[in-house]
């Protein structure tokens, strides 16, 4: 394992130490928050969208075995209309839930164990009741996501390099790993020692699963067995050397994706072919940081596929793009201060017009308007503290 890469991934610059506010009060079990329906399918378009009333979950990932980090997922909730938070306890019980995915009932949180013997934890959400946590068969898993079919489980280990598939059964509950996947090839990019896979994830067609590895400048194009839960792969498109890609966000219309390139500070447009699973990487593009290092960390596109965000973790902003050309082009706007120190992670909430920031450093949540015409982001009140933020999943 590249234990100097996991470090580097995990801890990049100085913590904000044992300072850190921990407004999340712990608890062996908090009140679950009422169960919110899932949303209808509208015609209508996202600057048209009923906004929903009352307060809805929010499930906070963190490192617990960090200093000043916390002591499970957080539980809060918030105001779809105001965006303010309110921490309302914590799922003890896992440890370093650094990131989270729901399962397409919304019955089920999963969290990865970012640790060196990692593991996939899942949790009941009518109690938060933890079910189980199987070993992702890597370390430090780092980001995970479930098929849109509901029966799979899909992990990414940046420590060894490698995917791993894990069957769900009908309660929400993972089963033994099916496969495992180490990206041995292409050989590592200038200035790292091995693979490093950082995000899974199926394309909008469903035909196809994306691996999206930093240490091999390569995003992997695999296609599964539905019944066995086996990886096969299919295609891979390589960055320019030393890119190291984090996240790929595609674009509603399934044909375009866009890539933030971690090492060199850049972003990509990416065209995705559905009936082979191929990716092509388009040419670098400025996040508009300047030139110092900004380790930008995820992107985010628009429900209505007109604006993208990326997280930057150095300049502790977000960059603000027009999509244009129906998802073929990327123009950079501009940049918004985050209100918080190493943006690890965003998300949107589900209708799109709130966004929440997760700062690590700061150990807050940042909560952004999101304009549906413009695109333009305006703060929602004050950061809430949330111990070693790293994730931040609205229902």
């Amino acid at each position: 394992m590249d234990s100097t890469g996991w470090s580097r991934r995990r801890f990049v610059g100085a913590l904000a130490g044992a300072s850190a506010a921990a407004a999340l009060p712990a608890c062996e079990k908090a009140p679950a928050p009422a169960a919110s329906p899932a949303p209808e399918a509208s015609t209508s378009p996202p600057s048209e969208a009923r906004r929903p009333s009352g307060p809805r979950p929010l499930h906070l990932g963190t490192y617990t075995s960090a200093e000043g980090g916390g002591k499970g997922i957080g539980l809060a909730t918030y105001d779809p209309a105001t965006g303010r938070i309110t921490g309302t306890g914590t799922i003890t019980g896992v440890g370093d839930p650094s990131y989270l995915a729901l399962h397409p009932d919304r019955r089920t949180l999963y969290a990865v164990d970012e640790r060196e013997d990692g593991a996939v934890t899942a949790v009941r959400l009518s109690d938060h009741k933890v079910l189980g946590s199987r070993s992702s068969g890597g370390a430090a898993p780092c980001h995970l996501s479930v098929h849109p079919g509901g029966r799979w489980l899909f992990s990414a280990n940046y420590g060894s390099g490698s995917v791993a598939v894990h069957p769900i059964d009908a309660s929400g509950a993972l089963g033994e790993r099916s496969d495992l996947v180490t990206h041995s090839s292409p050989p590592p990019g200038p200035g790292q020692e091995g693979p490093h896979a950082h995000q899974i994830i199926t394309s909008p067609d469903g035909g196809h699963v994306l691996a999206v590895d930093l240490g091999t400048d390569t995003v992997y194009t695999y296609r599964l067995d539905e019944k066995a839960g086996m990886l096969t792969e299919v295609a891979r498109a390589q960055t320019r050397p030393g890119a190291g890609p984090r996240h790929l966000t595609f674009h509603p219309g399934g044909r375009y994706a866009y890539v933030a390139d971690e090492v060199d500070n850049t972003v990509a447009v990416c065209s995705y072919d559905p009936a082979s699973g191929r990716v092509r990487i388009g040419e670098a593009q400025s996040t508009g940081t300047g030139s110092g290092t900004s380790y930008p960390a995820q992107i985010l596109v628009t429900p209505n596929g007109r604006y993208a965000y990326l997280a930057n973790r150095g300049h502790n902003s977000l960059t603000r793009y027009a999509i244009e050309a129906d998802g073929a082009r990327l123009r950079l706007l501009d940049t918004v201060p985050v209100g918080g120190d190493f943006p690890r992670q965003i998300a949107f909430s589900p209708e799109g017009t709130l966004l929440f920031a997760a700062n690590q450093k700061s150990s807050t949540v940042t909560v952004f308007h999101v304009d549906q015409e413009s695109g333009a982001l305006r703060r929602a009140g004050e950061p809430f503290p949330s111990p070693v933020a790293v994730c931040a999943l609205p229902l």
